[in-house]
Order: C-alpha cells, then structure tokens, then sequence
C-alpha cells in the first residue's frame, strides 16, 4: 500500500463505540492513510461534540424524527462539502446518498460497507413505509458503490442476487486481536458470589437478541447472574421483567462500555450469549462481532443455532448452540451451565480461533483490493 490515500468515512452512529468503524480508522492511519470520519451521537447522556480526525456530532430525536434526520443531513452534506477525499467510505445505508454524491461529484471511489440486510432489519419488520424507504434507497444507490462490502458469505451471496451486483467482498465483523490488559472484576463490583456462574450479554439492546428467554429462564437457573453490556430500546422493559420476576439483583445492566475496555469486562465473564432469534431475514444471516469479541476474550459462548453462527461454533468448537425455535431453552441453558466441561482444553480452543479470528487477519485479506 504504498500509494496513500486520503478517505472519508461517514457513519450515523457513535465510532468510539462502533468496532468496525474504529478498526477501519485505526488500520488506514497505521498504514498512513489521511482518514477523516464523520459520525454522530444521539443516545448518551450529556454528550458533548468531539472533533478532530474523528468527529462525532450531537443530534436530538428525542422530539421529532425528522428534524433528527434533516440535521443528520444537513451536517453531513456541509461537512462533505467543505472537505475532499480520494475515497468516500459510506459505513452505513443512512450515509450512502450524501456520500455517493459526492463521490460521483468528484469522480472518486465510493465503497459501501453493507454491514445489515438493511431493508429487513428486525426493529423495521412492523413499519413497513420505513423499509420501503430504505430499500428504495439502497437500490438507488447501490449500484454506484464501486465495492460493497458484506459481513459474511450468506450476506454476500443475497446482495448479490438481491440487488443483482457482482462486486462484493466479505470483511466480517472482528475485533483487533490485543490481550487483557486489567480484567475487571464483576463479581465483587456488581457483588456476585465467587461461586456463582456470569452469563454475559455485550451489544444493542433490542427485541429478538434472546434477552427476554434468558431473563425469563434465570429463576430456574441456580447460582446464575446475567450482565448486560450495551445498551438500546428495550432496556426498560427487561428491566421491569427482572423485577417482576423477583431477580432483579441477578439481572445487571451495566450501559455502554468504550471499546477500548471492553475486552476487560468480557474476559470477567463464564459464558457470552448470542441467542438470535430469527425473526428477520437480517437476522438469520446474522454474524455478529459480540462472537468474535467472546472468542478474543476467552470466553466460550452459547449461540443459537442460525447457520453462519453455527458455522463459526461449530468449526472452532469454542462453544454451544442452541436451536431457538424450541420451547425448550431453560432446560438447554441449565444443561449447558451444569456440564462438566473441560475448561483448559475450551481455552486452548479459544486461543487458537482468536489467532485467526481477529480484524487485522480479516482486513489483511481485502486491504489491498480498496486501498492499494
């Protein structure tokens, strides 16, 4: 890569907290690429505006949804404007119209990071206008991408077909390969026996994550804690469910933890859930990074049994699946808390799958293909 480029990277979500947005930047300036990014935040508490080669703007919806998205882009177009770059990287289908104006505008590379099956996400699947809209403008715009960038093979594959386009590339969702650097002790700050097992959930807090089955399985499962990692629309509501199931003091919500200490928490762990039901085409393609972020830290996980999940546990061995179609999830849960599992043969296994699951091995694969 010895041709550097100056790339602009566009995101409607916060890139402190976002994996992928943060390994893209950190990667391209390692191998000293300009990169600007452009994100914005609208869910923490007194945020404050951050700029810099990474800016992150404040937005509003708590009042109305569309001076949300009028000032979303209204800033993105100025910033765009007042900026230039050989390479527009659109991390998400909500930046993809602004950024591939200007890229056509300016006659530079427009990739497109496809990270959902955007027109099926789950949190849509009830509003229908909302989808129409999206798919709309994903198959206006698509097809002016000069790549489009997918998180795994299936998701490849339906674009593809989908959209009928041939210029794909897989780069799954990973995080960086980095040790534990000061592992955070859970137990004695959220006052968990030492006996005790800590199930954990890392990632957005919406419907269909398997949250609710594993609150609801809690009571019959004995000297075990849920920590919840993250968070998103349905906090409240499980919130409520633990205390009406009397176990509020086993169910822990711990908020968003900056991605440069995640791994601490996570590595404090017994068991990291990814129970995804499959209550939408996004969904069962999914293959999210909360995966590959137990796996890095050591920690084996319980994935539902959705084919590119089943792949990844399957093939490296570092965990369980559970089908999440059953009425039978307590009883599978208990079953897989309860065994006697061989703990340093699963960490050995674990080691070895982060050796090759990881950012810097997956970005190395088609890093040269965007950025050369």
């Amino acid at each position: 890569m010895n041709d550097k480029k100056s790339v602009c990277i566009g995101f409607l979500g916060n890139a402190y907290n976002d994996t992928r947005v943060t390994n893209l930047y950190e990667s391209l300036t390692s191998e000293a690429h300009q990169v600007k990014v452009l994100s914005f935040d609208w869910t923490t508490p007194g945020f404050k505006e951050r700029t810099g080669d990474i800016d992150v703007f404040q937005l509003d919806k708590s009042a109305s949804s569309i001076k949300y998205y009028l000032r979303f882009f209204r800033i993105l177009y100025q910033r765009l404007k007042e900026s230039s770059a050989d390479i527009y990287f659109s991390a998400d289908v909500y930046t993809l119209p602004l950024m591939a104006f200007f890229a056509k505008l300016r006659k530079k590379k427009l990739y497109y990071d496809c990270r959902e099956l955007y027109p099926f996400l789950a949190g849509l699947r009830n509003k229908k206008y909302t989808q129409l809209v999206i798919k709309l403008t994903e198959r206006l715009f698509i097809g002016r991408a000069d790549a489009v960038i997918a998180t795994g093979p299936m998701d490849a594959q339906f674009i593809q077909h989908y959209y009928k386009i041939t210029n794909t590339l897989v780069l799954r969702n990973m995080p960086k390969l980095k040790p534990v650097e000061q592992k955070v002790n859970l137990r004695e700050q959220l006052n968990i026996p030492n006996d005790a097992k800590i199930l954990l959930y890392q990632g957005v807090i919406f419907e269909g994550r398997g949250i609710e089955k594993t609150i609801r399985a809690l009571p019959e499962l004995d000297s075990t804690y849920f920590v919840l990692l993250g968070t998103g629309t349905k906090i409240h509501a499980y919130k409520k469910l633990a205390e009406e199931l009397d176990i509020a003091d086993r169910v822990h919500f711990m908020g968003t933890i900056p991605q440069s200490e995640l791994i601490n928490y996570t590595s404090a762990a017994d068991i990291g859930l990814t129970l995804i039901e499959n209550i939408s085409l996004s969904y069962y393609y999914a293959l999210p990074n909360k995966m590959f972020e137990y796996i890095a830290a050591g920690i084996p996980l319980i994935s539902s049994a959705l084919p590119q999940m089943k792949g990844i546990v399957d093939d490296y061995k570092v965990g369980w699946v559970i089908d999440m179609e059953t009425n039978c999830i307590t009883e599978k849960l208990k079953s897989i808390i309860n065994s006697d599992w061989n703990r340093d043969e699963m960490k050995e296994r674990l080691k070895s799958a982060s050796i090759e699951l990881n950012w810097d091995t997956e970005f190395g694969k088609v890093k040269n293909l965007l950025f050369a």
